[in-house]
């Protein structure tokens, strides 16, 4: 069964980091295109980041453009999100998601992906 498995959220403090991982178990990650998103209450699922099946296209939401990074590991079956700088605004539900797709880029959209993990809360608070 294919399956993705978040891990890394926690409690952080303004201007902290925390870095999330998205492990994959039944597939690996060669053909799939990568994306993060994430819901806050009352709030509806924004693209955070996404990064393409080759690994050399990102995108990042304005709103986190600079403070965000994400990276994939294949070997691994590993995306990873690394979140410095963190906000109260951040805080959220993340979840990571997987598009199977072999191309140039990736979509910021939540409809193109199939597979999605359970989430990880991030809570940024001091």
């Amino acid at each position: 069964q294919l399956q993705l498995v978040e891990s890394g959220g926690g409690l952080v403090q303004p201007g902290g980091s925390l870095r999330l991982s998205c492990a994959a178990s039944g597939f690996t990650l060669d053909y799939y295109n990568i994306g993060w998103f994430r819901q806050a209450p009352g709030k509806e699922r924004e693209g955070v980041s996404c990064i393409s099946s080759s690994g050399g296209s990102t995108y990042y939401a304005d709103s986190v453009k600079g403070r965000f990074t994400i990276s994939r590991d294949n070997a691994k079956i590993t995306v990873y999100l690394q979140m410095n700088s963190l906000k109260p605004e951040d805080t959220a539900v993340y979840y990571c998601a997987a598009q199977p797709w072999v191309g140039s880029s990736c979509p910021s959209t939540a409809r193109p992906y199939v597979y999605w993990g359970q989430g990880a809360q991030v809570t940024v608070s001091s």
